[in-house]
């Protein structure tokens, strides 16, 4: 190692010490009145941080992939549950569709079940994180849509009234979650993700930094104040970005922001690893600066076709750079899925990743109780 790469590596080693003892001293929840046990989960997520990188699966006990085929609603059973002996630490779940009144949600899973399934995450001791791909008010088409929008539903907008609609219906459920004592289960809420991009109706292009901010702000305002939920940590999630200008461009204030990630997936692994290194450190540095907590709120690489994608390019990336939890995506079908599952390829590389001290699973952070006690 020459000298330049021991400096590097020394940095590193202070980013993420550095990272560590920011988290242990973070502020509280942005709502003033959040619940105990939502004060409590985000003040042991911090501390947990230095322990290791929570690893999260989007529908992981929805369905899944058996010999070249789909299971859905099997009771207890999860891909990654299969592969590794352990059910993911954090639960991801989309309530897409709800804002329609929908009986499912836009992947087909009943929000019955998965209310049930949030359930079960939260009593087996994981954690939730909830995203919505929510259509577009404005015209009824979907979330991709791209048409100019957010103008509209604003207060004062011909559309707020609808988006108010969406609201009151997306709170009702959020509202009905509890645990087995009739306590408010707490949730890592994540609107208007990738808004660095221009793929959805809030993104870079189809609204102004001014008002993505204004819609943040009062989506978030309106859930605390008009339907009482105190049950929300609000994660902030980006796409691209080069500079910690770029990533905070749209940052609403940290009055209404709880968790700083971003989301990238893998298409070609050296490409994927630099632009990692490149959004890691800037991710750390931000929320160090802002006291929030880190987490790669979604990533992957679809189909895994390589076998050793676990443990030769995530598991270094999450042990230089220490974040609270990392969410891959769903198993959508036997040709679209971002977790393995029993005979493929990555499977066994994958076991070997949830092995390492510093990759929590459920079993590990279940006896830990972020729910009722501190760490």
């Amino acid at each position: 190692m020459n000298f330049c790469q021991k400096l590097t590596a020394l940095a590193t080693l202070a980013l993420a010490m550095g990272v560590g003892r920011a988290h242990a001293q973070a502020a509280p929840p942005t709502d003033p009145a959040a619940t105990p046990e939502t004060k409590l989960l985000l003040a042991n997520l911090h501390s947990l941080v230095s322990r290791g990188t929570m690893f999260g699966h989007q529908d992981a006990l929805a369905y899944g992939i058996t010999q070249g085929k789909m299971w859905k609603g099997d009771a207890h059973r999860a891909d990654v549950k299969s592969v590794s002996g352990s059910y993911p630490g954090v639960f991801g779940w989309e309530l897409g569709h709800i804002e329609l009144d929908s009986a499912r949600n836009l992947d087909a899973v009943p929000f019955g079940r998965m209310k049930e399934y949030i359930g079960e995450g939260y009593a087996g001791g994981g954690v939730i994180t909830i995203s919505w791909h929510l259509d577009n008010p404005h015209n009824g088409k979907t979330a991709w849509d791209t048409a100019r929008t957010v103008p509209f539903i604003l207060p004062g907008g011909a559309d707020h009234a609808k988006y108010v609609t969406y609201l009151d219906r997306m709170a009702a459920f959020l509202g009905s979650l509890k645990g087995s004592k009739g306590e408010a289960i707490p949730v890592i809420f994540r609107p208007f993700h990738e808004h660095t991009g221009s793929w959805f109706w809030w993104g870079q292009k189809e609204c102004t930094p001014a008002e993505f901010k204004a819609l943040w702000q009062f989506t978030v305002t309106y859930l605390r104040q008009q339907k009482n939920l105190h049950n929300l940590l609000i994660a902030y999630s980006a796409a691209d970005f080069n500079t910690e200008a770029d990533y905070l461009e749209r940052y609403p204030g940290d009055e209404f922001v709880d968790v700083l990630g971003f989301d990238d997936y893998c298409r070609d692994v050296p490409r994927f690893q630099q632009s990692m290194e490149q959004k890691m450190p800037l991710l750390l540095s931000i929320s160090q600066a802002h006291h929030k907590l880190p987490a790669l709120t979604e990533f992957g690489y679809d189909g895994l076709p390589d076998p050793t994608w676990w443990t030769k390019t995530m598991l270094p990336l999450l042990l230089k750079y220490p974040v609270s939890y990392a969410l891959t995506w769903r198993n959508g079908d036997p040709v679209h899925y971002f977790a393995p599952f029993p005979g493929q390829a990555s499977a066994a590389d994958f076991k070997l990743f949830t092995k390492n001290k510093k990759i929590l699973m459920e079993k590990q952070i279940a006896p830990l109780h972020l729910y009722t006690k501190t760490l």
